[in-house]
């Protein structure tokens, strides 16, 4: 399949890079487009900063990220770190829905249900991209906001996830899966110093990521592997198993 798409779905800048990054730059090194949608610049994220000013550093380190794992340059949907819950849901919808027709990727990536770290964020925009995931196929959903776009049907949705093993050893995070649930497990070692590079393109998140001063072991155990839950999906090409 020449023409390979992933859009990644997530809420906050480093969302994208500490559990799944290392598959990102993967894909993006075997000649898939990668794109992530940011719902927030993170504008919450460094306590003692101003939220405009630490939206625009959290921008920057995002784009940086993305340079670094070799992927598209982000797109945002322009809320606020924090408020997710409090947005019109049928906007928003709209919105993932449209950029979905945009892109026309084959494979939509984002945070389990349950937002793996409970953050009521994370869960929102996993409820976004689900029903975009649906929505985006369906004819009879106009979705204005597409421009007139035509429906396209993603083959596969997929979630982030940590097998109960590796959660009971570190000890976090507090949302795992039986480790039977997971679809794919991926050895991102051959990729590590562009995950560790785009990790340290996020320098205002370093101080709330205790996993960075841990062992090398425990270290290797929580970011030298990736793993990834099938939650939906349909007839057509799903590259995504192939890693």
């Amino acid at each position: 399949m020449a023409d390979r798409r992933l859009l990644a779905v997530f809420a906050h800048p480093d969302d994208e890079t500490f559990r799944c990054g290392g598959t990102l730059a993967l894909l993006a090194r075997q000649g898939v487009r990668v794109w992530v949608l940011c719902a927030t610049r993170g504008e919450a994220g460094v306590p003692y900063m101003d939220p405009e000013e630490t939206g625009r550093l959290r921008e920057a380190e995002l784009q940086c990220a993305c340079r670094t794992l070799g992927i598209e340059p982000p797109h945002f949907l322009d809320y606020r770190d924090g408020t997710l819950d409090k947005v019109d849901e049928e906007e928003a919808v709209a919105q993932v829905t449209a950029i979905v027709r945009e892109l026309r990727p084959q494979v939509l990536l984002t945070w389990p249900p349950d937002g793996m770290s409970g953050h009521l964020d994370h869960i929102v925009v996993s409820r976004w991209a689900g029903e975009a995931f649906r929505r985006a196929a369906d004819p009879a959903y106009p979705a204005p906001q597409a421009g007139g776009r035509p429906p396209h049907a993603v083959a596969a949705l997929y979630h982030i996830v940590v097998p109960r093993s590796v959660a009971e050893v570190m000890g976090f995070p507090p949302h795992s899966v039986a480790d039977e649930e997971v679809s794919l497990t991926v050895d991102v070692r051959p990729v590590g110093q562009y995950k560790m590079g785009a990790i340290h393109c996020h320098a205002s998140q370093a101080a709330f990521s205790p996993i960075l001063a841990d062992s090398p072991e425990r270290r290797h155990l929580f970011l030298g592997t990736e793993h990834f839950r099938r939650a939906a999906s349909r007839a057509g090409q799903d590259f995504f198993l192939e890693l």
